[in-house]
């Protein structure tokens, strides 16, 4: 073989080569994500698989962190650089924060063709559009107003599930009667601002969550009613263990799992853990809407959004925005999440007792009016008065603000973020 042989053979290699590694960038998607825990990679895992089947590879890039605020640094950091994932997970105000920028790209024809505005509720199109523009395929629907209750505890405490925040109290009593720890809590800002809605959702009520939270209204932040859930704040802390600064949000749910614990609050993602552990609803653990929340939802929507990196990828991402929406995966991711279909069309037939309450309940809420956002879950406001608030309730939780401090200094933090 000559010398002219070897090099046609060689450019010839090369071509094929540069060729396959187009064709294989072309059909793969970088995800950038936040779900690390053994229940969400279980139901992640859901998504990979489906798109395999789709001839779509997968390039994870998991950045650890319960509510994404991490993940969002890293995602800054990639963009900045000129180099975005493909998708990324995202929740809320970010979405429309990212959107501002230009930088996403546009699922309209796909969203058209497979009629998403007929089936996926308005309150999360609000989030999945910009300026009437498709942009992110909503997974999910979570509510974070729930309470998690070890059924072997809560039957040796007289079976009774608290209605009130009082019957709370008086419950997390019997709890440390036993031995346990009552109330499982990750002392992080997000799982303290978790805590927290769901505590202003008790107190006030939707009308007062929504003047409070969503409106910001500086009497609301400081009068009486946020008095009362500040200094129920301060009763609930002193139900944790000692060590729950700075845990992790699913070794709290373990605690109450392997019996340690009697109780956490805690969003649905919670019962992901639960059935990735063998337990079963009713049997093992008892899920009620977090007392006094009864009736109405605090929701986040976990999101892909897709952005634009080129026409190379456009394929990709498509088929892994109709995979995210087919019906089939809907209910196969969530049954395994502990969270419900972002659409409504979806039967509920396959889901356990605590899915069927979550799907009710988001459907009784949507349609009475007692649907909201959840701030610390970046729906209700954008991530620097998310932030502010995070401040004041995580200082106040460990003992830095005395609530009059908290009052003072909770309309004032919103106030110089907005």
């Amino acid at each position: 073989m000559n010398i002219r042989t070897v090099t046609k053979l060689a450019a010839s290699a090369a071509v094929i080569a540069l060729t396959a590694g187009a064709v294989k960038a072309e059909e793969s998607v970088e995800v950038l994500h936040w779900w690390t825990s053994g229940g969400e990679a279980a139901a992640l895992n859901v998504l990979k698989e489906n798109l395999q089947k789709e001839g779509i590879s997968w390039q994870d890039m998991p950045v650890a962190g319960g509510s994404g605020v991490q993940a969002m640094t890293a995602l800054r950091a990639r963009v900045t650089s000129g180099d975005p994932p493909t998708a990324v997970q995202m929740l809320g105000f970010d979405i429309k924060e990212w959107a501002e920028m230009g930088v996403l790209g546009n699922l309209n024809d796909l969203a058209n063709e497979q009629g998403w505005d007929k089936v996926i509720p308005a309150a999360l199109q609000d989030f999945s559009k910009y300026e009437g523009n498709w942009i992110a395929a909503p997974v999910n629907v979570h509510s974070t107003n729930w309470l998690w209750l070890s059924k072997a505890a809560l039957d040796k405490a007289g079976g009774k599930t608290p209605e009130t925040f009082d019957e709370l109290i008086a419950l997390l009593d019997k709890f440390k009667e036993q031995g346990l720890v009552p109330l499982a809590h990750g002392g992080q800002p997000w799982q303290d601002g978790t805590l927290w809605e769901s505590v202003v959702l008790s107190v006030g009520g939707m009308d007062f969550y929504k003047k409070a939270v969503i409106d910001a209204d500086t009497e609301a932040l400081s009068g009486d009613t946020m008095r009362t859930v500040f200094d129920n704040m301060t009763k609930l802390r002193g139900y944790f263990d000692p060590n729950f600064s700075g845990r992790d949000w699913n070794l709290s749910t373990a605690l109450v799992i392997e019996g340690k614990a009697g109780a956490q609050q805690m969003g649905d993602w919670s019962k992901g853990e639960w059935l990735r552990a063998d337990k079963k609803p009713g049997t093992d653990f008892v899920c009620i809407r977090f007392p006094g929340t009864q009736g109405s939802v605090l929701f986040n929507s976990d999101q892909f959004v897709m952005f634009d990196v080129g026409e190379e990828k456009r394929n990709a991402q498509l088929k892994m925005a109709s995979a995210v929406e087919d019906p089939a995966f809907q209910i196969a991711f969530n049954t395994v999440k502990g969270s419900v279909p972002a659409r409504t069309d979806v039967p509920d037939t396959e889901f356990d007792d605590c899915g069927k309450k979550g799907m009710k309940d988001l459907a009784d809420a949507a349609s009475g009016g007692t649907l909201a956002g959840s701030l610390a879950h970046g729906h209700a406001q954008p991530s620097a008065v998310k932030e502010a608030v995070f401040d004041v309730v995580t200082q106040h939780l460990n003992g830095q603000l005395t609530t009059d401090q908290a009052l003072e200094r909770l309309p004032k933090a919103i106030a110089a973020a907005q």
